[in-house]
């Protein structure tokens, strides 16, 4: 993490290696007010009818400024760690599945919330990534609002949609949401905040504009953390709660896994055990392709989640065990809604801080003040894990994990992507995609007659210039390699399995 000496760069006090904390206390207080002027400016240029809201908003940067100014050292200490207790983490096969009867009056008390503040920008689209389309020309958002609809219509429930955009994908996804007007849905949208990037070297914000259209670079969305402040701004909490709501769900828009659970759901309305959990984060089981994720742990007494940010750089390896830390957060939440109001209201939502630092395309150092939601958690009472099937957590990422939710390994059926009962295992298969070809999503999919079988795939590399013709099937391990310069073209009807192939192989005639 950043220390208060990157002020020191701007100050150019001759005294900057004294270390006195005299002088670091300056130090801070001269940032902090430098940086609060600025922010005054900011305001200043904007129109009448934005500036109350502008200065809501630089409350909170302001607040997470000076957080980031004064914690010294990491957030965590290591060795205060404790071993997750047997409670702390549920397994969902002890949950218990509701009866029909009850589900009516539950689902009434449970709103959804998706996390919508992505481009499609790392995967070479425009636009939100809500929109890249997904399976049969379905878009996440499509998927989504099935999900919801069909909920609604087999209950006679109202579940409301709610979308948590950026300024970067709230025009868009505004004007694609008319088109489910007519669906026995309720759809609200709001917007997170709207932070300054800051220079690295200054720790000033490098806008000199309120309009953020003039220069989107200067302006980004912190972290979906900033989540609960936003969603209470917005008035909807409020609005919730006053419809007797108790509960919502909160998940990313490109994870496909993420369906609302009814056992989840009974476990927080009917508990057997008279317990009350206002937070619930769904983990699970870590393989080799997780070990960056947060995990779980008990610390001080209480559950909260852990990030590799947060872990000292002696720690990393000791982080990425499996053994360690079996598992891993797959940002899946469950949070009342009166304590979301109660821990607001009493200023006790304490986020540890992300510190992002990025190069702008003109060769400006900057930094990224963030927040995750799910490190709300010791902020709640009786906060618990639940360690559910892997299927809840399949996010689209990458066209690699594209490549898998088209293929035969799921079927689609009511918005909801449903494992193929030929895999024999319910493992999903690694794949990897060389990023040269593969990353954006029209090159990808112009590299592919048709999305090959992989109902029996385990492992899939594929790097260099290849293409795929109709009917391929792909089994056990496959490495395609096509070196610089070479091609390779994998032929219709083939069928791979077990196989290394490179070099160069030009099928001309199918």
């Amino acid at each position: 993490m950043l220390d208060i000496s990157s002020g020191d760069k701007k100050v150019r006090h001759p005294r900057a290696s004294s270390g006195s904390r005299e002088f670091k206390e300056a130090t801070k207080q001269d940032a902090y007010n430098h940086l609060q002027k600025e922010l005054n400016k900011l305001v200043d240029s904007a129109p009448e009818n934005r500036k109350k809201h502008m200065r809501e908003e630089f409350t909170g940067f302001a607040s997470l400024f000076t957080r980031f100014l004064e914690e010294q050292g990491p957030s965590v200490e290591w060795d205060r760690i404790e071993k997750l207790s047997n409670d702390a983490v549920r397994d969902y096969k002890t949950l218990e599945t509701p009866t029909t009867d009850v589900v009516h009056s539950m689902l009434q008390k449970l709103v959804v919330v998706k996390l919508n503040g992505g481009l499609g920008t790392s995967m070479g689209c425009h636009g939100p990534k809500s929109v890249i389309a997904v399976r049969n020309d379905l878009t996440f958002l499509d998927l989504t609002v099935q999900q919801i609809e069909h909920l609604n219509k087999t209950y006679k429930v109202n579940v409301p949609l709610v979308l948590m955009n950026s300024f970067n994908t709230d025009a868009d996804t505004e004007q694609v949401v008319r088109k489910y007007k007519k669906l026995q849905i309720e759809i609200h949208t709001f917007n997170q905040s709207c932070y300054p990037r800051i220079n690295r070297e200054t720790l000033m914000p490098i806008a000199k504009n309120a309009n953020v259209e003039i220069d989107l670079e200067a302006w980004y969305p912190p972290g979906h953390g900033d989540f609960y402040q936003s969603f209470h701004n917005s008035g909807l909490l409020k609005k919730f709660i006053g419809e007797g709501r108790e509960y919502c769900f909160i998940s990313n828009i490109d994870n496909l896994g993420a369906t609302v659970d009814l056992s989840i759901l009974n476990l927080l309305l009917n508990p057997k055990h008279g317990e009350k959990h206002e937070f619930v984060m769904e983990v699970t089981d870590k393989t080799r392709a997780d070990v960056k994720g947060g995990t779980l742990i008990q610390y001080e007494n209480k559950l909260r989640l852990l990030e590799i940010a947060q872990v000292p750089k002696e720690h990393i390896d000791d982080f990425k065990s499996v053994k360690t830390f079996k598992f891993f957060n797959t940002n899946n939440l469950w949070a009342k809604l009166d304590a979301i109001d109660r821990v607001l209201e009493q200023n006790r939502l304490s986020l540890e801080i992300i510190v992002n630092n990025k190069s702008l395309g003109n060769g400006l150092n900057i930094i990224q003040l963030e927040t995750a939601v799910g490190a709300a958690m010791k902020s709640f009472e009786g906060g618990i894990g639940i360690n559910v099937p892997r299927a809840r957590f399949l996010p689209v990422k990458k066209t690699s994990d594209l490549l898998l939710v088209m293929s035969n390994l799921y079927s689609l059926k009511n918005g909801s992507l449903i494992m193929s009962p030929q895999r024999m295992f319910p493992t999903t298969p690694l794949v990897k995609l060389g990023d040269n070809h593969f990353s954006k999503v029209q090159e990808f999919l112009r590299r592919f007659a048709n999305i090959p079988d992989l109902i029996e795939l385990d492992h899939l590399t594929v790097s260099g210039d290849v293409t795929f013709g109709r009917g391929v099937s792909l089994k056990g391990t496959v490495i395609i390699i096509a070196n610089h310069g070479d091609r390779i073209d994998i032929p219709s009807g083939a069928l791979l399995e077990n196989k290394i192939v490179s070099g160069n192989m030009r099928i001309l005639d199918h």
